[in-house]
């Protein structure tokens, strides 16, 4: 067979395989294959151990550039939240929370999947005071006193 259909099919491969896995990674060696196989059907005359030179030069160099150049997401991700969503949502503390001890807050329709949250203030809150989100910090949420009469 010849050497470019053998470049050319494993490119395909591997960008089936990228394909079906989604991860960015094998793709930038499929494309590295397939240009090994348009560059050997200019130029026939390259031999084997230049192929699998320029190969890996490739699929290193695009790889390389991709990494470089990829949108970095923020470590403390919120897969499927807007920014800010939940910020202003109130609730009501379940254990109280002061500057010193975190609390619990309990929300009647679930806040990012769950209905009872980590809460920490600057304020000392007591059991059953209303509370509204000011932020997300990790896995708790920053609240202060509502204005909502409890």
């Amino acid at each position: 067979m010849d050497a470019v259909w053998i470049w050319g099919i494993f490119g395909l491969v591997l960008l089936s395989a990228e394909l079906a896995t989604g991860t960015l990674y094998i793709l930038w060696f499929g494309l590295a294959a397939l240009i090994i196989s348009g560059l050997l059907w200019l130029f026939p005359a390259i031999s084997l151990g230049v192929q699998l030179l320029l190969f890996a030069g490739l699929s290193l160099s695009t790889l390389l550039i991709w990494k470089k150049f990829e949108r970095r997401q923020p470590a403390a991700s919120r897969l499927g939240q807007s920014q800010g969503e939940e910020i202003g949502r109130t609730g009501q503390i379940v254990v109280a929370v002061s500057p010193e001890q975190c609390g619990r807050i309990r929300f009647s329709q679930g806040v990012m999947g769950s209905k009872e949250w980590t809460a920490i203030s600057s304020q000392t809150l007591a059991v059953g005071e209303e509370a509204e989100i000011t932020s997300i910090e990790g896995n708790a949420l920053r609240v202060k006193r509502s204005g909502v009469a409890a």
